[in-house]
């Protein structure tokens, strides 16, 4: 009796751009289990690949949320300073609302500015040209909307692959209890 699971079940091969392993996809049962014996180390070899794979995806949906929730305050954020710096050249001053909390707003009167602050995080606050600002908002945005692309790659890619493993776990499986009746009616006889 063999006591490593055959070596194709490690090696998944293909790998998307950002590494996470293709599952590999069972034709044919016998080319990963050899022997009745080796169906349980094969079951739980492919129960860990798929519960690597719901890892991932869960982490992925999360930081999908996260990017969904940033993506419009950046948005919204770099369409002000861009009113703003549309503004900047005028003596006038302008009034608005802006909200102090979530369903609390007050107006202000705002004279026109040449600079901003902006967040950067970690309780820190960076005063910019507006210009500069402008381009800061539009690169952050951009890798949000990229980064966000990447996530929804990655949440397809594996989504395919659990659907991969839950095929070949049900294949293994089936493939046992087919070899199982057939000792038995062999047994019989």
């Amino acid at each position: 009796m063999s006591t490593e699971a055959p070596k194709s079940i490690y090696d998944a091969g293909k790998a998307n751009p950002r590494g996470i392993p293709q599952a590999p996809f069972v034709e044919k049962v016998e080319d990963f289990v050899k022997s009745p014996e080796e169906v349980e180390m094969v079951l739980n070899k492919f129960q860990d690949f798929l519960q690597k794979y719901k890892f991932m995806e869960a982490n992925t949906l999360r930081r999908v949320a996260g990017l969904r929730e940033k993506i419009p305050d950046i948005q919204q954020t770099l369409d002000m300073v861009k009113f703003l710096d549309s503004r900047k050249d005028s003596d006038e001053p302008f009034t608005t609302n802006y909200e102090l909390n979530d369903t609390l707003y007050a107006k202000a009167a705002i004279t026109p500015t040449k600079t901003v602050y902006l967040w950067l995080g970690a309780n820190v606050m960076l005063e910019y040209p507006t210009t500069e600002a402008i381009e800061l908002l539009q690169q952050r945005l951009k890798a949000a909307n990229e980064s966000l692309a990447t996530c929804e790659e990655d949440l397809e890619f594996l989504k395919e692959n659990i659907t991969t493993m839950e095929v070949n776990t049900a294949r293994v499986y089936n493939w046992d209890v087919q070899k199982r009746k057939e000792l038995k009616a062999q047994e019989k006889e």
